[in-house]
């Protein structure tokens, strides 16, 4: 993980290196990071700071998750969590104001959609390759995360 800068940011500085589910360790990460620094920083971390963010870390991390894809020998190896990381910020960032009963439901739509990858998750997890894949299928699951979220709220 210390190998390189890529590395490290690409495996959610350490949280995919969970020998128990990677994956949602490195969305747990998001969500605490997203309350933390939301919480303490309200005045810097604002929806449009936070919008900016998201965008920044989705390029960032095509590049990151390409290089330590690459230098895994794996395209899309486990351990990085920074695509999870990302798509969960934007998941949040979409949600609230949100009460800890829908984050709960946030998380859980988001690590289904993630882990199960229903049509067309799955097609552009395997279409897409190197780091604009393992970042564009999470954003896919993100994306129908907030389609249920819509749906229920209008219900």
């Amino acid at each position: 993980m210390l190998a390189h800068p890529a590395h490290l940011l690409a495996q959610g500085f350490g949280s995919g290196l969970s020998p128990v589910m990677p994956g949602t360790m490195g969305t747990l990460l998001a969500w605490l990071s997203f309350a933390v620094l939301s919480s303490r920083w309200p005045a810097f971390f604002t929806p449009f700071n936070w919008a900016v963010i998201i965008a920044a870390g989705f390029v960032v991390g095509i590049w990151a998750c390409d290089r330590t894809g690459r230098d895994m020998g794996i395209a899309d190896h486990g351990s990085m969590v920074w695509d999870e990381i990302i798509a969960f910020w934007l998941v949040l960032l979409l949600v609230t104001p949100a009460d800890t009963a829908s984050q709960v439901w946030a998380f859980l739509w988001f690590r289904f959609f993630d882990m199960v990858k229903p049509p067309p998750i799955g097609y552009f997890d395997r279409r897409f390759k190197g780091g604009f894949g393992v970042m564009w299928d999470d954003i896919v699951a993100a994306f129908f995360t907030l389609l249920v979220f819509a749906v229920w709220r209008s219900i």
